[in-house]
């Protein structure tokens, strides 16, 4: 499993505690992040098990990966396309992209919402910005909607994309070649 975006490692901790006989890889750009997922996983006694590493989202080393999981943070990336294409290029065969990213409607005007309001914010402030920092090919912003991310996975060589489950806060898409 890759935790691409893996900051201080939570989420993939969190995962190799609940599937004991699994081999877990977290991901991010920013070494100090990576530092502190080391440190986290030692703590939690995993560390023979959870491995972090520096390496970006279209960078990281092809492990056959059975799941990939993108935790909120595609929408922040300068290339998502570039991103979902390494991720068919490393995914095993019958493997599964696990993409959460913000709940946002297709439509503009459908994100009338206090929860759509404050994402729009942040998207602006954070997630834009960090995207154009990357060279932001296709700037996604943290309102992105269903449709656009399926787009971006459609034009990666992805057949199969589906909203698995949602919250007011989280669209959950399954994600497969």
């Amino acid at each position: 499993m890759a935790d691409v975006g893996c900051g201080h490692g939570h989420s993939t901790i969190l995962m190799a505690q609940a599937f004991a006989k699994s081999r877990f890889y977290g991901f991010d750009t920013h070494a100090a992040s990576v530092d502190e997922a080391r440190r986290n996983a030692a703590d939690a006694g995993l560390a023979g098990r959870v491995g972090f590493d520096t390496a970006g989202a279209v960078d990281y080393p092809d492990k056959n990966y059975g799941l990939i999981c993108f935790f909120d943070c595609l929408h922040d990336l300068g290339d998502p396309v570039a991103a979902a294409r390494h991720a068919a290029e490393v995914l095993a065969p019958g493997g599964t992209v696990m993409l959460i990213e913000p709940f946002a409607n297709d439509r503009v005007e459908d994100n009338i919402s206090p929860v759509a309001r404050l994402y729009y914010a942040a998207s602006t402030m954070l997630c834009c910005a960090h995207a154009v920092s990357e060279g932001g090919h296709l700037v996604l912003g943290a309102q992105a909607g269903e449709a656009r991310l399926a787009d971006v996975f459609g034009k990666a060589g992805f057949t199969h994309f589906r909203r698995a489950a949602e919250t007011p806060f989280n669209l959950i898409l399954e994600v497969r070649r």
